[in-house]
């Protein structure tokens, strides 16, 4: 009975407060080692709610292209199919099947496109996902230190203007991308390619063989690359067939009433744009700008570029580039599935495509800032140059960020955006290849 009293012994702590326990001790660390991503951009995604809606009231949103886009969308509504018919404030329809069908959407939800606040509240919550999916990214590559993602979100103010008080169709394109890349890194190819695809048809404004532009196709040579590298030719072709037949069907309807039409308008391969909007070339004299012999010679470099990091950073078969097209059984060195080295290599190859088409982009618009923004502190943490410190890499992005928030662009601020942009590309040039401890925590490491 003397026992009786005594006190049961302490069982082991609960997984949530040794959790707890290891965060408050390594405190020092939450802002600098990349397995705390999670709860650093847990609290800044929450942090970003409240700034949104504060953007929202506070901020007075800019008509641009919104009533456009419901003036193009109201044409097909009311039954007009011939592409060459439907137009808006800004000029004619030139975006594919996809745009009309998800802004038909939005334009019955938003009152027939009156109700501008709720657009914008729409377009929030289109940022709100974006961000979860980029950030979910991140977290798996595990290649950036938490603290950089406080630029990547809340100090943008370009990239809140593009989403809530511009309502730009761009960022409709990036949450689909960025959704069809989780599903990339999951295993999930074949629908990541119909989502892919869905992407294309929204966002598609010409064509990367006649006029470099930013867009997502400029995703398409590192995702070519990946399907090849993961299942060869004769699994890749089912996939590509796949993403043809989804693309006549969404616009069977147009293809129907005027195929030169729809065709002519949707990929105008000689949309030319205009000198003053540019943020990229503003040093140039606007005849150099306007050259088809320059737009020629950027195609070259784009290309050459494209072939040359192929070749030096994409393979990693052991084998030659032409050995891609094999079985990938029969390789030297077959694909891993989902490891930590396979995830970075496909976010290597997918952002590095994608940053190599804008470099060479015969220009840039202001809204294009949102097809590589939150895909710039990956590349820049990912490069080879030790000497690219940290407040180094900060300064770049910032430099980047001033001058797409230069209006209207000046010579030194699209110099400097030039200047930020070579040095990225060199540095990824040097990047050494990913490995499977590359992601494992490091107590030191900042």
């Amino acid at each position: 009975m003397a026992g009786a009293g005594r006190k049961k012994p302490a069982g082991p702590p609960s997984r949530l407060w040794g959790t707890l326990s290891t965060i408050w001790q390594e405190k020092h660390w939450i802002l600098f080692r990349a397995e705390y991503t999670y709860l650093v951009t847990a609290l800044l995604w929450l942090a970003e709610i409240g700034i949104n809606v504060w953007v929202i009231h506070r901020v007075a949103y800019t008509e641009i292209d919104w009533k456009a886009y419901m003036d193009e969308v109201e044409g097909v509504i009311n039954g007009t199919y011939d592409y060459t018919e439907l137009k808006g404030d800004t000029g004619p329809l030139v975006y594919p099947a996809g745009f009309v069908y998800i802004f038909t959407v939005l334009y019955y939800v938003t009152g027939h496109g009156v109700n501008i606040r709720l657009a914008q509240y729409i377009f929030a919550a289109f940022y709100l996902v974006t961000l979860l999916l980029v950030f979910r990214i991140y977290h798996r590559t595990q290649k950036v230190p938490p603290y950089v993602f406080f630029f990547m979100c809340c100090a943008s103010y370009r990239i809140h203007s593009i989403f809530v008080l511009r309502l730009f169709n761009d960022p409709v394109a990036m949450l689909l991308l960025f959704g069809a890349l989780n599903l990339f890194l999951d295993g999930h190819w074949t629908l990541g390619c119909g989502i892919y695809r869905q992407v294309c048809r929204l966002k598609t404004q010409g064509s990367l063989a006649v006029s470099v532009k930013m867009n997502v196709l400029l995703f398409a040579p590192g995702l070519l690359f990946l399907l090849l590298w993961e299942f060869g030719l004769l699994k890749t072709l089912p996939k590509l067939v796949l993403c043809a037949a989804i693309q006549v069907l969404l616009g069977l309807p147009f293809l129907l009433e005027n195929p030169l039409g729809y065709l002519s308008r949707s990929f105008d391969l000689g949309r030319q744009f205009l000198f003053q909007w540019t943020v990229n070339w503003r040093f140039l004299p606007e005849d150099i700008f306007l050259s088809r012999y320059f737009h020629l010679a950027l195609l070259g470099a784009h290309l050459l570029t494209l072939l040359l990091f192929a070749v030096r950073h994409w393979n990693r078969s052991g084998d030659s580039v032409v050995a891609l097209l094999k079985d990938p059984a029969q390789r030297k060195e077959p694909p891993q599935k989902l490891t930590a080295a396979h995830i970075l290599y496909a976010v290597f190859t997918l952002f590095t495509s994608n940053f190599i088409g804008i470099c060479f982009s015969r220009s840039l618009h202001y809204q294009f800032y949102v097809w590589y923004f939150h895909t710039l502190p990956f590349l820049l943490w990912s490069g080879g140059v030790r000497k690219l410190a940290h407040l180094l890499r900060v300064l770049i992005l910032g430099l980047i960020e001033l001058s797409w928030n230069t209006y209207p662009s000046t010579v030194y601020s699209s110099a400097a955006l030039h200047v930020c942009h070579l040095i990225i590309l060199l540095s990824l040039w040097h990047a050494p290849p990913p490995s499977d401890t590359e992601t494992t925590p490091q107590r030191k490491r900042m």
